[in-house]
């Protein structure tokens, strides 16, 4: 028998392992989501046979649609199935169970960052369709100018970033974040030698999201900020010696040089996708990848 339901507290160690079958992550980075965000509902699990299967955890986020309104928006992460159960529709079965689950809280929109381009491919054949991208490009340190005026930017709280972040993105559709995901962000960001910063510049507010993966390279998974960003980027050599530097900007209009087609979006309330233009396009930006 195969039922899709919101986890309880005695499924954690089997969603731990199965987590960490599926994406390697270690004991730490486990720790840090179920520290900061977890609460049973968040997590959606597939069980068969008294065991669970597969499993998506899901964060509470908003998809802010200016002059349009804001929509409640489930994120799913960690999108699993057990190795030894794949091939048999299970990750199907559990995104339409977690659809009806999401439609009881009157949540009218689901996103996720599909890693690869097959899981794109997977998540269209489960009624997902492309809508968010970003801009990315990878910088050599020793190319960026030499700081011409003081660093702007200082490490800040997940409330405070949030608010920075929501100051810039306000005139762009885009996925905002509670200050309990920004938290578990900040903590992966820490096991990564990174931080959540803000400041102030001559040409607006920045904020930057950074993350080492561990063998070198930095990624600031969102610097925001417009003109701005480009007085910031001459100090992050200085603060992340050593690193390569891998950067995450919205997509500018009409860039398409280096643009990503990132995330992907899905309505299940019908009016909303019969009025939704799909060449529109947003920006979901700090995904927990």
């Amino acid at each position: 028998m195969v039922a899709v339901r919101p986890s309880v507290p005695e499924d954690i160690p089997a969603q731990r392992e199965l987590w960490q079958l599926a994406f390697g992550d270690s004991d730490a980075y486990l720790d840090n989501f179920y520290r900061t965000y977890y609460r049973p509902e968040r997590v959606v699990v597939l069980e068969e046979d008294g065991a669970v299967r597969a499993m998506t955890a899901w964060f509470d986020t908003s998809f802010v649609v200016p002059g349009r309104g804001t929509y409640r928006a489930a994120y799913l992460y960690a999108v699993a199935t057990h190795p030894g159960c794949r091939g048999r529709g299970l990750a199907g079965r559990l995104l339409a169970g977690a659809d009806d689950f999401f439609r009881t809280l009157d949540i009218p929109a689901v996103t996720t960052v599909p890693a690869e381009p097959s899981l794109h491919r997977f998540f269209g054949r489960n009624g997902f369709r492309e809508c968010f991208t970003l801009g990315q490009e990878e910088l050599d340190p020793a190319k960026l100018d030499v700081p011409a005026r003081e660093n702007p930017l200082r490490p800040a709280e997940p409330e405070a970033y949030g608010t920075v972040r929501e100051q810039i993105l306000a005139q762009l559709p885009h996925i905002a974040y509670p200050e309990d995901a920004l938290a578990y962000q900040a903590g992966c960001c820490a096991l990564g030698e990174g931080g959540l910063f803000v400041g102030e510049t001559q040409a607006g507010p920045v904020c930057l999201c950074a993350e080492g993966d561990g063998q070198g390279l930095l990624l600031c998974k969102e610097l925001l900020g417009g003109p701005a960003v480009r007085q910031v980027l001459p100090h992050l050599p200085g603060m992340f010696p050593g690193r390569r530097l891998v950067v995450r900007t919205p997509a500018a209009p009409g860039q398409k040089e280096g643009t990503l087609e990132f995330a992907m979006l899905k309505w299940l309330a019908p009016a909303l996708e019969d009025r939704w233009n799909w060449e529109d396009t947003g920006y979901l930006g700090l995904a927990f990848d």
